[in-house]
């Protein structure tokens, strides 16, 4: 009885013993090296055999190529050894993973060391994109390929000089940054030396807030809050940019251009920080104001204050592009050809663009003889309440009411008649008086001719379409 016991666990330990030996000799495919392993020496791009993949252990265990096994004989020393899952491509037979290294091979040696604390991994080429993981200064990356991205443009308006690299981190963050502030070097094996591990990173999500907004003028948020949006200005995209990408900070404003280069965010405090090698710091007010303190040529301190709009800056000027299209869409649908007593016939086209003929009593005093009698719409005149009252406008019986919107008229083609854009009128017009819609009618502002007739000012929408016929053409 017990021999027989003795037989049947001697069979269960053989057979475990058995699928012990064939699970580590039974390859699950072959596999390319990422990153280049330090013992054995083994560069990356090299193919090797798969046999487990620990789930638990996060690790691959692979073969050794001969080569590279101590002492290089067949039987020579420990024949496999554990890659972190990260740092190697299970790529399937032999043949692919050979196809695989070969397309590996440009950046098969390649790596980057991070010349800036800070930098950001994004999850695509785009520096607008999510970061995914912040290097430290001093950390190498793994270049696994060169990819097309979106361009990487300064504050200024310039394209930053470099590339795209996907990436891959020692502890197996993938992503993607962007080479100017990485230098580039080729290794071929081995030990990569002595990483930064004595500062791990430390997380701040108020600066990672920060980071991921864009900062404008106190200017642009006045213009959100009273609806006046100035496109032209918007266009110019002035603000603060932190410049985690490039390690240059920037400020754009109309009346100052400064750059500063810097190695690190470092944190000061509550919700403040310095960047290290400038005169430079900033700290956040609110969620959505930011205070950015430098020191100025002259040794004096300076402050500016900046804001985060609630929304971006594209989307605003599409929005007042699209209100000013429906202002002058409502003023051409009730004309498009308008009628006046005293000062001629005014049309629009749906391009934007005006005639008008029948304006002598405004010549020259108010229009300039050489103006061309047709030109371009614009819709961009706000009006303070100032001016407003300055422009109140008369309508017939002596009542006085406020009008409903105003815009000016650019005559001619831009760049056609300089003399013409010399005489500016108020509300920003330049050559032609700003024009009112009030109930309807559109008006000159009030007492512009010296006219005793107010009612024959009014520009009515006309019977009959088409255009005036301009003296002339």
């Amino acid at each position: 009885m017990f021999r027989g016991l003795n037989g049947k666990v001697l069979l269960v330990l053989a057979t475990l013993t058995f699928i012990l030996f064939s699970s580590c000799t039974r390859r699950l495919g072959w596999g390319m090296l990422l990153w280049s392993a330090e013992d054995p020496p083994i560069p990356s791009g090299t193919i090797l055999p798969v046999y487990i993949r620990s789930n638990i252990d996060h690790v691959w265990v692979v073969g050794i190529p001969q080569e590279y096994r101590r002492g290089g004989g067949r039987d020579s020393g420990m024949d496999k050894f554990e890659v972190p899952l990260a740092q190697l491509e299970l790529v399937g037979g032999k043949r692919k993973a050979i196809q695989r290294a070969a397309e590996f091979s440009a950046y098969a040696r390649t790596y980057a060391e991070t010349l800036q604390d800070g930098l950001p991994i994004r999850d695509n080429p785009d520096n607008g994109s999510k970061r995914v993981y912040r290097l430290r200064a001093g950390e190498i990356v793994k270049v696994l390929s060169s990819v097309q991205g979106a361009p990487a443009i300064s504050t200024s308006g310039d394209p930053l000089p470099g590339e795209w690299f996907r990436v891959l981190t020692e502890n197996g963050s993938a992503g993607y940054c962007f080479s100017y502030r990485l230098r580039v070097f080729e290794h071929a094996g081995g030990a990569l030396g002595e990483l930064p591990r004595d500062a791990e990173e430390v997380p701040d999500p108020d600066l990672d807030e920060l980071l991921s907004k864009v900062w404008s003028p106190e200017s642009y948020s006045l213009m959100v809050t009273t609806r006046r949006i100035d496109l032209e200005e918007l266009s110019r995209r002035w603000g603060f940019d932190p410049g985690q990408d490039t390690g240059i900070a920037q400020i754009r404003l109309p009346d100052l251009d400064r750059s500063f280069s810097y190695t690190a965010i470092r944190s000061t405090g509550s919700r403040s920080w310095r960047f290290e090698g400038a005169r430079l710091e900033m700290s956040l007010q609110s969620n959505t104001t930011l205070a950015v303190h430098f020191t100025d040529d002259g040794g004096a301190l300076r402050s500016l204050i900046f804001v985060a709009l609630p929304s971006d800056v594209e989307d605003l000027m599409v929005q007042e592009s699209a209100r000013r299209d429906e202002l002058f869409f409502n003023i051409y649908d009730r004309g498009p050809v308008y009628t006046s007593n005293n000062y001629g016939t005014l049309a629009f086209t749906m391009e934007g663009r005006f005639e008008w003929a029948g304006n002598y009593l405004l010549i020259p005093q108010i229009i300039p003889a050489s103006a061309l009698g047709s030109g371009r719409v614009s819709m961009g005149l706000f009006l303070s309440p100032s001016m407003e009252s300055r422009f109140d406008v008369s309508l017939r019986r002596g009542r006085w009411f406020r009008a409903q919107g105003a815009f000016p008229l650019h005559p001619g083609q831009p760049g056609v008649s300089p003399g013409i854009r010399s005489r500016r009128q108020p509300g920003g017009g330049y050559g032609y008086p700003p024009f009112f819609l009030a109930h309807g009618d559109l008006l000159l502002p009030r007492g512009i001719s010296g006219s005793r007739d107010p009612a024959g000012d009014r520009f009515r929408p006309a019977a009959g379409p088409g255009p005036p016929q301009v003296p002339g053409s």
